[in-house]
């Protein structure tokens, strides 16, 4: 069994000192977030620029070029609406460490999302919806299969699409959420990767609660064959957990320090 990939997410333009940063192009507020991050045992970045309507490639080479000079080629995850800037940071990225995550397709809109992750040897997170968040699993399963079929027919490896079930806010949807579950152990069945943003479900809930549900929820679902989740690695009750359940699921070998490791 492979190791459980976390995507630290803390990288993103709604945080308004990423924000600042990205548009001014200092340095230091990303390298510092990178590096809590990656200290904390992120295995990719999440790069998200937003729309970048105006200056998308040239702002993502940057990003890119950055990150992997100064981490050692960490591997990434390209984050935007803006098609040209993901291409624009695939030409500049090194896959010494890992292809580059295409982030992120839909069975509507996004659709060609997976067209550009395959003409490039890329990883592309897919999302279980179509024009708007599926009503049940055999919707979010049609989702994957169309997906899945778009890759494929494009000759990508079926284990380079990441599904995506859409992690739902449990204030308000609490009665939707062993449908998500049982959606990973679908997409675990037919030997598919899967994940997602985790930290969604938590959402809205007070801040001392956040990483007690987070790591609940992520345990369940890494039972259920969750491979992977967008995170904020920097929540360390989260991080301990997933590392405890890659041990009792044999993805890592056991040692007094593994949660040093």
């Amino acid at each position: 069994m492979a190791k459980f990939v976390t995507i630290g997410e803390r990288l993103s333009t709604t945080a308004p000192a990423v924000n600042k940063a990205f548009t001014t192009r200092d340095p230091e507020p990303i390298i510092q977030r990178a590096k809590q991050q990656l200290d904390a045992g992120a295995v990719y970045l999440d790069v998200n620029i937003g729309p970048a309507e105006n200056d998308g490639p040239e702002l993502m080479k940057w990003a890119v070029q950055l990150l992997q000079s100064e981490f050692d080629n960490v591997p990434l995850a390209l984050d935007t609406a803006n098609k040209a800037a993901i291409e624009a940071g695939i030409s500049v990225y090194n896959r010494s460490k890992g292809k580059p995550i295409v982030n992120s397709a839909d069975a509507a809109g996004r659709i060609e999302y997976i067209d550009l992750a395959a003409a490039n040897d890329a990883i592309v997170i897919a999302l279980c919806n179509g024009e708007g968040i599926a009503k049940d699993n055999d919707e979010r399963m049609m989702y994957c299969q169309t997906m899945l079929e778009r890759g494929m027919e494009h000759g990508m490896e079926p284990t380079d699409l990441w599904f995506d079930p859409l992690f739902l806010v449990i204030k308000g949807m609490q009665d939707k959420q062993m449908q998500i579950l049982e959606c990973i152990k679908m997409i675990s069945d037919m030997e598919l990767n899967s994940t997602g943003g985790l930290s969604n479900n938590s959402n809205g809930m007070p801040k001392h609660i956040r990483p007690i549900m987070d790591s609940a929820m992520v345990a369940m679902c890494m039972q259920c064959g969750l491979t992977s989740a967008i995170v904020n690695p920097n929540d360390l009750r989260l991080m301990e957990t997933i590392k405890s359940c890659d041990i009792i699921k044999n993805n890592t070998l056991y040692a007094d320090s593994y949660l040093e490791i």
